[in-house]
């Protein structure tokens, strides 16, 4: 049989699949968007004329000639895409799709399963169809079945049923379909097969039948990968990566907007799906084929010819089946299991306490003589936060003035209110948040410890600590030695700075004991003193808009890539989170969203950067990527800064430019890697106790002269920031050194032997000198979840 008479009796069989996809396009998309995209001109324009012209027509089912012309071309160009979606380039395809026109049946059978089973590894890093069409005319369709004629002369490429799914697998993977429904993939914008997520459409009530419907997707593929597993990298790490990219970007969205859009709605929703979502990551922590396929990786003569971001691939994966039990049988898996959902549940419920008991906080006060010290703009913070509650016509110098325990409403009545009960009040409602009542915390603390130290137990460890350590580069007495010697070293300094506040603060006429709500208010009236600097006069040189720019300018300084704004063309799920594109040279290198401001109602607290997809040459880019290019990497940056008020921009401490450039350095660390490997590309694979570096980095730029000033500028003059107050802001780089160190160091020891005490075994003396340690700590107001500095 000649090379056309191959491609027309595979395009017959397929014919008819394509002819029932075009009138469900979006099912048909989910799998045929994760190919070539020199394919895709001709797809769509082949696509639409179909759609054109079923429109148009009374009875669909008796489609014209030209449309039946269409659809086989149709089906030709889809085919071509799917093979391109498995590895092979355009050639390789056309090859592979010859070879397949002698058993038309079974290819007919492979495009069903694809199309029913959804391309598991695609569904992050395509976009919208209409990206696509039109950049090619119609005559595309003859220049493609060309080509496919022109066949013979291309040389064959190696394994030509490389990523072809056999019968059985066809059959399993329309199984998927009929037991989740087809529709679900199809109009749920969780599961959308999209480069970003939807996050403006996806809503609580998508998250149990998204996630049940993947969840169920996933367990058929593993079945599949666990019965046909090959010890080699296509046959094994690469589907697993597939599958696992799947369910964790789309739970990666659902995490989020609990993050930054909590809700009851969706509190209930992933507390329902949870247990679910956990058992799929045990058993894939479990599988015995998989973990056996890894070692006979490893151990076999594969294992020279893989790379070194390969090899580490390996290497943790192995060390994560151990971590994750692989080895436990009968009864104590099944307890490892309970205890690895009773964990998940619980540090849920820890969270939401949390939240919720910062939400349940707020004093409205209408004496000015109670907010007598707080500075101008924490006053037009409260008033507007008071008029959001329903007091209309609040103002920053009349009030009435709304206080609450998010951070930029708390830290400034605790640094600058001169009334002391206020201060007590607020200190005390924010150490004692979520330890009472029906949002008490602290048997979910003592349950989490124990289940902790029954876990390391059955795993082998002493103690949880131990567990901890076994993924970080050091170990657990490396790491109590380090702690002890900063602790030690930072003792009699940071005893120092307490004597000094006592010293000041009794100059001032303050004649007690400074207590806890006292410490950090004299500590900053000591370092106004002591620089003749204050936070209120550094903030109009600091708006957002000029602190990124500056920051974007040290991005190309040092890593020559361009941050270019990119607000409006991808869903967002705030009005105030921006998007932003990395650029080098013509084409992007990545993407990031920033949600800068605090909202205490919907977002929890702190700051951080996660990812959305990362980098990995299984997925192809986003339109716009240079041709070839991986999936390109997506972040999140999260800060919860001061919001602009009364229609001024957001003006920030220095605390919160060095935040900025804090997750920025997370940010970048994901976004600029150059490895391909998508399971230890950019934060993956990264251990915790290194994970720092490039955060601390991008964070000593706000004291680099050039880097100050190509932001520092009041944001009504644009006048620059007075030489001698940099000169003084430098010089208060290190005050009160010695008390931010031992907070740290005393919060680090304290975790290490909480964790140790529970094996019944108080044998360091690290731990048995703890009471002192934690007592200088309280004292200093910088005890665990204090809250201040």
């Amino acid at each position: 049989m000649g090379g056309t008479q191959r491609v027309l009796s595979a395009a017959a069989i397929v014919c008819i699949i394509a002819l029932h996809a075009h009138a469900r396009p979006m099912v048909y998309m989910r799998w045929a968007r994760g190919c070539d995209t020199q394919l895709w001109p001709t797809y769509d324009v082949l696509r639409q004329q179909l759609s054109s012209s079923s429109s148009r027509s009374k009875t669909p089912a008796s489609p014209s000639v030209p449309d039946l012309v269409a659809s086989t071309y149709l089906a030709v160009t889809a085919w071509l895409m799917y093979l391109c979606s498995q590895g092979s380039d355009l050639e390789e395809a056309v090859q592979q799709l010859m070879y397949s026109g002698s058993n038309g049946t079974q290819a007919a059978a492979n495009l069903t399963s694809r199309q029913s089973q959804g391309t598991a590894v695609q569904e992050d890093s395509t976009s919208d169809t209409a990206s696509h069409a039109g950049s090619l005319a119609a005559p595309g369709a003859s220049s493609v079945v060309k080509t496919v004629a022109a066949g013979p002369h291309i040389p064959s490429f190696g394994n030509i049923s490389r990523g072809m799914a056999d019968s059985a697998q066809a059959t399993k993977a329309a199984a998927v379909e009929a037991d989740v429904g087809t529709d679900v993939f199809t109009t749920n914008p969780l599961l959308a097969d999209v480069v970003f997520p939807l996050y403006d459409q996806v809503t609580a009530e998508h998250v149990v039948p998204g996630m049940r419907a993947l969840l169920a997707q996933l367990h058929k593929e593993i079945d599949g990968l666990e019965a046909s597993v090959e010890p080699t990298w296509h046959g094994l790490v690469e589907p697993l990566e597939k599958l696992t990219d799947r369910h964790q970007r789309t739970w990666g969205i659902v995490s989020h907007l609990k993050g930054v859009k909590d809700s009851d709605a969706l509190r209930k929703a992933v507390e329902e799906v949870q247990p679910e979502n956990v058992a799929l990551g045990l058993r894939l922590s479990q599988s015995k084929p998989l973990y056996q396929a890894f070692k006979a990786l490893k151990d076999g003569p594969v294992w020279e010819t893989l790379n070194e971001a390969q090899q580490r691939v390996v290497d943790i994966e192995l060390r994560d089946f151990v971590l994750g039990g692989v080895a436990l049988e009968g009864e104590q898996k099944e307890r490892y299991n309970a205890i690895q959902q009773e964990l998940a549940q619980l540090s849920t419920k820890f969270s939401n306490n949390v939240l919720d008991a910062t939400k349940a906080y707020k004093k409205v006060i209408t004496d000015p003589a109670e907010v007598d010290g707080l500075p101008p703009t924490a006053l037009g913070l409260a008033a507007q936060q008071a008029r959001s509650e329903g007091h209309e016509g609040a103002t920053a110098e009349k009030g009435p003035w709304l206080l609450t325990l998010d951070f930029p409403s708390y830290y400034p009545v605790m640094t600058h209110c001169k009334n002391r009960a206020l201060r007590e009040e607020m200190y005390r409602a924010y150490i004692t948040r979520a330890s009472a009542g029906d949002l008490d915390n602290t048997p979910i603390i003592e349950k989490i410890l124990q289940l902790r130290q029954e876990k390391a137990e059955l795993l082998g460890f002493k103690s949880f600590a131990e567990l901890s350590m076994a993924s970080k580069m050091a170990t657990f007495d490396k790491a109590e030695d380090l702690l002890e010697e900063l602790r030690s070293s930072s003792y009699s300094a940071a005893q120092t700075d307490l004597d000094d506040v006592k010293q000041f603060a009794g100059s001032r006429g303050f004649t007690e004991d400074p207590l806890w709500w006292d410490v950090a208010f004299w500590a900053e009236r000591l370092r106004e003193d002591k620089y003749d600097l204050k936070d209120e006069e550094l903030r109009p040189y600091f708006a957002l808009p000029e602190v990124l720019g500056g920051l974007f300018k040290v991005a190309k300084r040092l890593f020559d890539v361009d941050i270019v704004p990119a607000d409006g063309e991808v869903p967002v799920w705030h009005p105030d989170v921006r998007f932003f594109k990395v650029m080098q040279g013509a084409a992007p290198r990545a993407y990031f969203y920033l949600d800068p401001y605090s909202r205490p109602a919907e977002k929890r607290g702190g700051a951080w950067m996660a990812e959305v997809v990362g980098r990995s040459r299984l997925f192809i880019a986003a339109p716009g990527a240079a041709p070839g290019s991986p999936r390109l990497p997506v972040a999140h940056m999260v800060c919860n800064q001061s919001p602009p008020v009364d229609g001024q921009p957001s003006l920030m401490t220095f605390r919160e430019v060095e935040t900025l450039f804090h997750e920025f350095g997370h940010a970048l660390q994901h976004m600029l890697t150059t490895v391909n490997e998508g399971l230890v590309a950019g934060i993956r694979g990264v251990e915790w106790d290194a994970v720092e570096l490039p955060s601390q980095f991008m964070e000593n730029w706000c004291y680099d002269r050039p880097t100050l000033y190509s932001f520092a500028k009041h944001y009504q003059t644009g006048e620059p920031l007075p030489e001698d107050m940099f000169k003084r802001l430098k010089e208060a780089k290190t005050f009160r050194s010695g008390t931010m160190m031992l907070r740290q160091a005393s919060g680090g020891v304290v975790t290490l032997c909480v964790m140790w005490e529970r094996t019944g075994a108080m044998t360091s003396s690290h731990c048995t000198a703890l009471p002192s340690a934690i007592k200088l700590g309280n004292l200093l107001g910088l005890g665990l979840g204090l809250g201040l500095g």
